[in-house]
């Protein structure tokens, strides 16, 4: 038997709920979140990760402990099972993850809990009390990225996932096409820079300190240059000890920023994440910056394989000028570089955190490169906090009606 191939895409909509409907979404992701996690803690317990047996083992127990339906219960408990096998691979990698615990406020919806009426653009979803129906919030163009994917006889439907966020509900539609020579690649980007204060900041937006790390790694220096220069065995196996604890807590921590940086593509229906390609940034760094170094390369490969397991592929740009250049504009000097976490364009005068300008800059890179291919087929998207921006067509607002708004912070040349 041949197993098809596919491309998976992801289309974010924004839902017009009434006072009614939201609560009835909001009692149906709590009882979610309730039947993964109990799941969780039989899979857990028993060591059990795969989906059938799981289901065998806590179905009963969810149905009636919970008020899902009987599809839903199922979909928390697939979950449950492949955030289980997560925890075994890292395992694997030599790991000590800790057990999985569903905080997010999503629930997952598929064929039997999700109809799409493409005429009427709504969806009919399964809650916890009876069926709802909700308008799809879509761009008013008929050629918006979601109508590209949702009337689409190419693209399929398939599993979707609610997300609530800031008082409202946005829909991940998922679409799947089988993969032939000449699909049409495209996608939504999620760029992300690497750096030492902040060790990574995505062009959503998501902020991730380094100060924890580098202040450990300090502090671990101090003391491990004492010990040394004391040279006694005790001295000898307290460095050992600290060593090891120093490495535990340094994989722990990158650990859970490479989670944060999967689950933010995930949340914001990314098909791929760019990073500046590390063999060409840092090289030769002076004393403890070869530490980061190491930290962002094994960051790196902490998020290739947990993407891999959401279907998102891991793209490397070249890193030149990505901190020098106005994502707004354009315009690329040194001297754009205000202050280290300023950046102030002399051109269009637009101000950015440093950081995120040059996240924007490596997800716009690679968004550029489908451009420039031979058969220019690339239609990829960056993937920002409030919307998606492409190079020619410009910026379209999660769930906006209007295409052609475009908002300072949020638009590029």
């Amino acid at each position: 038997m041949v197993v098809a191939d596919y491309h998976h895409r992801t289309a974010i909509t924004r839902l017009e709920t009434t006072d009614r409907q939201a609560a009835r979404l909001e009692h149906t992701i709590a009882e979610y979140q309730r039947a993964a996690n109990i799941a969780v803690d039989a899979g857990h317990e028993i060591g059990e990760r795969r989906k059938t047996r799981l289901q065998a083992r806590v179905y009963e127990d969810i149905r009636e402990g919970t008020e899902l339906a009987s599809q839903h219960a199922i979909l928390a408990i697939h979950q449950a099972a492949e955030a289980l096998r997560g925890v075994h691979q890292l395992r694997a990698h030599g790991r000590s993850p800790s057990k999985p615990k569903f905080t997010s406020p999503t629930v997952t919806y598929d064929s039997r809990t999700m109809t799409v009426d493409r005429d009427d653009e709504s969806v009919s979803l399964t809650t916890t009390d009876r069926r709802i129906q909700c308008r799809l919030v879509l761009p008013t163009d008929d050629d918006g990225y979601q109508q590209q994917y949702l009337y689409s006889d190419e693209w399929e439907l398939t599993e979707s996932t609610l997300t609530a966020r800031d008082g409202d509900y946005f829909l991940h539609l998922g679409f799947r096409t089988e993969a032939t020579d000449d699909t049409t690649e495209c996608g939504t980007v999620l760029g992300v820079d690497l750096g030492i204060e902040n060790l990574a900041v995505t062009s959503t937006a998501q902020f991730v300190s380094g100060r924890e790390l580098t202040h450990e790694h300090r502090e671990f220096e101090k003391v491990s240059g004492g010990l040394q220069q004391t040279g006694t065995q005790s001295a000898h196996r307290t460095y050992v000890k600290r060593g090891s604890a120093q490495a535990r807590f340094n994989r722990d921590y990158l650990h859970r920023v490479s989670n944060k940086i999967v689950h933010e593509a995930v949340e914001y229906g990314c098909t791929h994440i760019a990073f500046e390609d590390l063999r060409y940034i840092r090289e030769g760094m002076p004393g403890r910056r070869k530490f980061h170094q190491w930290a962002h390369r094994q960051l790196v490969r902490c998020v290739e394989y947990k993407a891999r397991a959401e279907a998102i592929e891991v793209v490397f740009v070249e890193p030149a000028n990505t901190s020098r250049r106005c994502s707004e504009c354009g315009y690329t000097s040194s001297a754009n570089r205000i202050e280290r976490d300023l950046f102030e364009c002399q051109d269009c005068g637009s101000e950015a955190n440093a950081d995120y300008n040059a996240a924007k800059n490596v997800g716009l890179r690679y968004v550029r490169s489908g451009q420039q291919t031979s058969g220019r087929t690339g239609d990829s998207r960056l993937a920002l906090k409030s919307g998606t921006v492409h190079p020619d067509s410009g910026f379209v607002q999660y769930g906006s009606q209007d295409t052609d708004k475009s908002t300072p912070s949020e638009a590029t040349s």
